[in-house]
């Protein structure tokens, strides 16, 4: 059977087509990825001025979809589609506009002929918790088969999901400890197995939502002059910025400056790492809490404990510290020296190591920054918990986000109570054979042993 997800993220939509086998809908670890295909330009929230667009630009990957999916199955594959926090930050701004976006890509998914189940905004907790559920399901870590076909609840923990989208950025995981705000807590039944999670989504913490907000800083710091020194930028980099590609977002709406937002301002790199560090420092709150404990913003969260897997944007900046930079990361350390040495070096010399990505190389010094410091001084990550982070795109052949665990969760594919009745009578199928099977080799080597020796003895 199939099931295909739309990750439709604040800077690109992703189209997701699952595949498991037809009779064994409830069994674990057998839904794997069949085929993923990236939709071509921005995300679905930024066509709010012209939304039957957002429709039309998933037809390439529906096409594909069609043909990945065998023709005899389209009319059972459930088709969802999730949006997340260009969505959310749409939704906030205009609603009127989102929910004309929504209504088109709804249309243009309806027009396919797989069963279309809905298409909508998933909450920041919603996000942050499919992807927790998805990484533990494709690593098994809440039951799996036995060779004999028996269920087992491994005795492993769950791992922690961190996530990092374009406009927001997830942590989530299994906690002893109260969780002081209720906001933060959700219970899960999962195969008869209960678990009490600590989740809380940090909105304008995406990638691209902290460069805009990074970008107001420095504009505001400069008092808006006509050329702006960015230390975050390599030497040798300038853009001319419109204040508009700032300013158009909830974001940075507070520090929206007085002047006309068509005006241009010319933004000149210097390459500074403490300095950037310290701009960057200046998008967290990490002053006001009203809880034993904070992360950062006044939000609860206890200690981090256990083992954790850091998707997303986590993984393309520490992937390219370590194979653009050439440079390990096992420790905070290690990945605020890699910081540095991006920051300081030059836009000449960044593009000579890595010229495909080009569009992206700019910002790498601020990104880097960014992750140590929500890390470290935000969820508290020291030199003991940190290594337990692995920074990982996939588990196998399937990627890491929240889209699987939302299927999942919407076809029932995980019970809440522990599978039994027809898996144990497997077993004792299995059991049963087994034991025939020793009977028989028992029985045959006793006969053939009473053979040998009355051969023996005739022959005498």
């Amino acid at each position: 059977q199939y099931g295909i997800v739309l990750d439709a993220g604040s800077s690109h939509t992703a189209v997701f087509v699952y595949k498991w086998p037809a009779d064994k809908e409830n069994d674990t670890g057998v839904v794997s990825e069949h085929s993923m295909c990236d939709v071509e330009g921005p995300g679905i929230s930024s066509y709010s001025s012209d939304p039957p667009a957002a429709g039309t630009s998933l037809v390439h990957c529906l096409d594909q979809a069609l043909s990945d999916v065998p023709k005899e199955k389209h009319m059972g594959t459930p088709l969802y589609l999730g949006a997340t926090a260009g969505m959310r930050l749409l939704n906030i701004t205009n609603p009127q506009a989102s929910d004309a976006v929504l209504s088109a890509v709804a249309a243009t998914l309806k027009s396919y002929p797989f069963d279309f189940r809905g298409a909508k905004i998933l909450s920041g907790e919603e996000e942050g918790v499919f992807g927790w559920v998805t990484a533990n399901y494709l690593l098994e870590n809440f039951i799996k088969r036995g060779w004999l076909g028996e269920w087992i609840q491994p005795q492993k923990k769950t791992l922690g999901a961190m996530d990092f989208g374009g406009a927001s950025t997830q942590i989530t995981f299994e906690t002893r400890d109260t969780i002081e705000d209720p906001r933060n807590k959700v219970i899960l039944k999962l195969y008869g197995q209960p678990y009490k999670v600590y989740t809380h989504s940090f909105l304008c913490y995406g990638r691209d939502q902290v460069l805009k907000r990074l970008l107001s800083k420095l504009l505001q710091a400069e008092n808006y002059q006509a050329t702006v020194p960015n230390p975050c930028w390599p030497t040798g980099y300038r853009k001319s910025l419109a204040l508009s590609s700032v300013y158009d977002t909830p974001c940075t709406e507070k520090e929206r400056p007085s002047l006309a937002l068509n005006s241009t301002v010319t933004v000149v790199g210097t390459g500074n790492g403490s300095l950037c560090a310290l701009h960057v420092s200046k998008l967290f709150n990490f002053t006001s809490c009203s809880f034993s404990r904070c992360s950062f913003d006044g939000v609860f969260q206890p200690e981090v404990s256990g083992n954790f897997i850091a998707f997303s944007a986590f993984f393309y900046t520490v992937d390219f510290i370590q194979t653009v930079m050439g440079r390990p990361v096992h420790l905070p350390s290690d990945l605020m020296d890699a910081a540095g040495i991006i920051c300081v070096t030059s836009w000449n010399e960044l593009l000579q190591k890595a010229p495909k990505l080009e569009k992206r190389l700019p910002d790498y010094c601020a990104i880097s920054t960014f992750v140590y410091l929500l890390t470290t001084k935000g969820y508290n990550f020291d030199t003991h918990s940190f290594p337990n982070i692995a920074f990982q795109k996939k588990a196998g052949e399937t990627s890491i986000g929240w889209a699987l665990g939302y299927m999942l969760n919407l076809t029932n594919m995980i019970p809440a109570e522990k599978p039994s009745s027809h898996k144990s009578i497997m077993y004792n199928y299995w059991v049963v054979l087994l034991l025939l099977f020793v009977l028989t080799t028992l029985t045959s080597l006793v006969t053939a042993a009473c053979l040998l020796r009355r051969s023996k003895s005739s022959a005498i």
